[in-house]
C-alpha cells in the first residue's frame, strides 16, 4: 500500500529532527513487497534535500533480501559518493541488526572506510524482524558521536512502528470500504425481497377478509379465518418495522460515510420501535394478559390440533393491568407459545397457566410488589443442563441445532430483552415445573422428567 500523507509528514517531520542533530542529507526510504530471493525497491518517502533524490547516485536503489545475499548494499548518498557495492561493502548492513552502531565482521576496518561510515549512518527501519526500509543520514565535516547515533536509532524506531501502523489503518480503510459496498448491497436486496413480499401479504389478508364474511357466526371456521386477518396484521406491523430498520442501517451507513446529515434523525427513529421499548415508556403503558393472550390461544389451538396436540390453559379471571406494552408482550408470548408447539411430540400437552400473585408472595424478587404470572410448559425432550445458561444468547441453539426442528436460536433472546425493558422478569424450568401446570392437567400425559416450563412475571400497573 503506498504511504499515507500523514505517514508522509511524520516521516519529514523525523527527518527535520536528523537535520537538527546536524545532517546534511537525510532520507527515509520504504521497500516494495520483499519476495524471497529476489531484491525490494526502495521508494524514496521523505528526503531532505529534496535534491538528493533524484541524484545518479540513487537510481536503482535495491535492498537484497537475507535469502539472496549475506550483505545487504547500503544507499549511496554522499558527495563524493561511496564506492559502488559491487566493488566494496563499505556503508553495508549486517544481515541481523545490531544494537547501537557496532559493526559487523563483513565491513572492511581500513581507517579510511570507519572514518567514511561514522559520517554515514544507514539504519534499518525493523518490526518483529521484518525490514520495511531504510533511513539514510550523513555530513562530511564530522563523524557522529554515539548520543546522536542512539537518536537517529531513536528515529528510526519510531518511523518502522508508524509504518505498521500506517499500513494497517489503511488495510483496516480498505476492509470498511469493502464492508459498507457489502452492506449496501444487501440493503439493496432486503428492500427488493420487502417490496416483493408485501403483494402475497395483501392478498393473504384479503382472502382473509373475505373468508370470515362469508362463514357464519355459528361455523367453527370463522375463528380460524378471523386469526388468518389477525396474523396477517401482525405480519404487516412487523414487515414495517423490519423495513424500518433497514432504512436505518441504510441511513446510518450514508451518515458514516458523510453524505447524509438528515439520516441521524433516521437512526433515532429505531429507539421508537415496539422492539426497542424505554422503561420510562413501560411504566407509562398498560394492558391486560387476557386480551393479549386470547387471540394467541385460538391459533396455537389450531396449530395444536393440526400437530395432534392439546393444549390446557387455565387462566384466572379478572386480572388487574400490567405495566407492560401490549405488542411487546405479544410478542413474548407467541415466541413461547410457538416454542411450545414445536418442540413438543404429537400426541402430547402444552399447558399455559396464568395466576395473580399479591405482594405478600412468597416469591424472591417480588415478594414486595403484586404481579401477575404466565407460565407455558411443553413435554418435549426438555433442554440439557449445559443449554440452560446459555439459552438466552442471540442464535444460541445448543443441542437443538443437531435436530431438524428449524429455528434461529432469536426467539428466546428476544423475549428476554423485552420483558427486561417491561421491567419484567423471565425464568426458565427444565424438565417442567409440575407447579405451573393447570389443575386439569392430566398427571399421566406428561412425562415428570422432561419438559420445559418458562415463566414471565409482569408487574401490576398500580
Amino acid at each position: 500500500m503506498p504511504a499515507s500523507s500523514e505517514f508522509v509528514k511524520l516521516c519529514r517531520s523525523q527527518v527535520a529532527i536528523a537535520v537538527s542533530l546536524g545532517a546534511k542529507f537525510s532520507a527515509v526510504y520504504l521497500t516494495q513487497e520483499l519476495v524471497e530471493g529476489s531484491e525490494a525497491k526502495l521508494v524514496p518517502i521523505a528526503v531532505y534535500p529534496e535534491t538528493s533524490a533524484e541524484s545518479e547516485e540513487n537510481q536503482g536503489l535495491r535492498l537484497q533480501s537475507p535469502e539472496s545475499s549475506t550483505v545487504k548494499p547500503a544507499p549511496r548518498l554522499l558527495a563524493p559518493p561511496i564506492l559502488p557495492v559491487e566493488e566494496s561493502t563499505v556503508g553495508a548492513i549486517a544481515p541481523e541488526p545490531l544494537p547501537g552502531n557496532e559493526r559487523s565482521s563483513h565491513q572492511c576496518q581500513g581507517p579510511e572506510n570507519v572514518w567514511q561510515q561514522r559520517r554515514q549512518i544507514v539504519t534499518p527501519l525493523i518490526h518483529e524482524g521484518a525490514v520495511m526500509g531504510l533511513l539514510v543520514s550523513g555530513r562530511q565535516d564530522r563523524p557522529w558521536n554515539e548520543r546522536e547515533e542512539a537518536q537517529i536509532q531513536q528515529i528510526a524506531h519510531t518511523l518502522a512502528l508508524a509504518c505498521i501502523l500506517d499500513q494497517r489503518s489503511q488495510w483496516m480503510q480498505q476492509e470498511l470500504g469493502t464492508s459498507r459496498q457489502i452492506q449496501a448491497q444487501v440493503y439493496d436486496t432486503m428492500h427488493n425481497l420487502l417490496h416483493q413480499f408485501k403483494s402475497p401479504l395483501t392478498a393473504l389478508r384479503t382472502f382473509g377478509k373475505l373468508l370470515a364474511r362469508r362463514l357464519v357466526p355459528e361455523d367453527k371456521n370463522r375463528n380460524v379465518a378471523f386469526s388468518i386477518v389477525r396474523e396477517s396484521d401482525r405480519l404487516q406491523e412487523l414487515l414495517g418495522q423490519f423495513d424500518g430498520t433497514v432504512d436505518t442501517g441504510e441511513a446510518h451507513l450514508k451518515l458514516r460515510s458523510g453524505t447524509s446529515e438528515k439520516a441521524m434523525s433516521n437512526v433515532e427513529s429505531i429507539r421508537h420501535s415496539p422492539l426497542s421499548l424505554s422503561p420510562a415508556t413501560n411504566l407509562k403503558e398498560s394492558c391486560f394478559v387476557t386480551e393479549v393472550l386470547k387471540p394467541l390461544l385460538t391459533s396455537a389451538e389450531a396449530i395444536a390440533s393440526e400437530r395432534h396436540l392439546k393444549l390446557v390453559a387455565d387462566v384466572e379471571a379478572d386480572l388487574p393491568p400490567v405495566g407492560a406494552n401490549d405488542r411487546a408482550l405479544r410478542e413474548v408470548l407467541s415466541n413461547l407459545i410457538d416454542n411450545a408447539l414445536k418442540y413438543t411430540p404429537a400426541g402430547r400437552q402444552i399447558y399455559i397457566k396464568v395466576r395473580y400473585q399479591p405482594a405478600d408472595g412468597d416469591r424472591a424478587g417480588y415478594s414486595q410488589l403484586p404481579a401477575i404470572a404466565v407460565a407455558v410448559s411443553d413435554t418435549g425432550s426438555g433442554i440439557p443442563p449445559q443449554d440452560l445458561e446459555h439459552l438466552f444468547e442471540r442464535h444460541y441453539r445448543g443441542e437443538k441445532a443437531q435436530t431438524e426442528i428449524p429455528g434461529t436460536g432469536l426467539g428466546l433472546a428476544i423475549a428476554r430483552d423485552l420483558v427486561r425493558q417491561m421491567q419484567g422478569e423471565i425464568e426458565v424450568f427444565s424438565p417442567l415445573n409440575p407447579e405451573w401446570l393447570p389443575s386439569a392437567a392430566d398427571p399421566l400425559l406428561y412425562p415428570t422428567d422432561r419438559g420445559t416450563t418458562f415463566v414471565v412475571w409482569l408487574q401490576v400497573n398500580k
